[in-house]
């Protein structure tokens, strides 16, 4: 909830460190794919974005993607939204290539 207060109010770097250090936390005490865990690497993909550094808001948001389809199907909602988390990072690049191959 910090981190989240901290991004709304543009302190990004801050957000940052909170968003790693709970990924880290959920990663150990509920494991890499647990929803929640996925969420808060979703928070530090977004602050990724916000701060410009689009290859790794990029490799982030392909993981969860991946995860989320694996493990919930390729129409579940999660997955989906994640899917235009991706499609975001896209757009803001001007990778339209990209963007056309997760919606076909």
């Amino acid at each position: 909830m910090v981190g989240l207060a901290y991004k709304l109010r543009g302190r990004l770097r801050e957000a940052e460190k909170l968003f790693i250090q709970v990924i880290k936390i959920s990663k150990t005490k509920l494991r890499a794919n647990h929803p929640d865990t996925l969420t808060s690497i979703a928070n530090l993909t977004s602050t990724y974005r916000n701060q410009g550094r689009w290859e790794k808001a990029k490799k982030l948001e392909v993981q969860v993607m991946e995860i989320y389809k694996t493990k919930l199907g390729a129409n579940h909602l999660d997955m989906l939204t994640s899917m235009a988390n991706l499609v975001l990072t896209y757009k803001n690049q001007g990778w339209w290539e990209e963007v056309k191959k997760l919606f076909i």
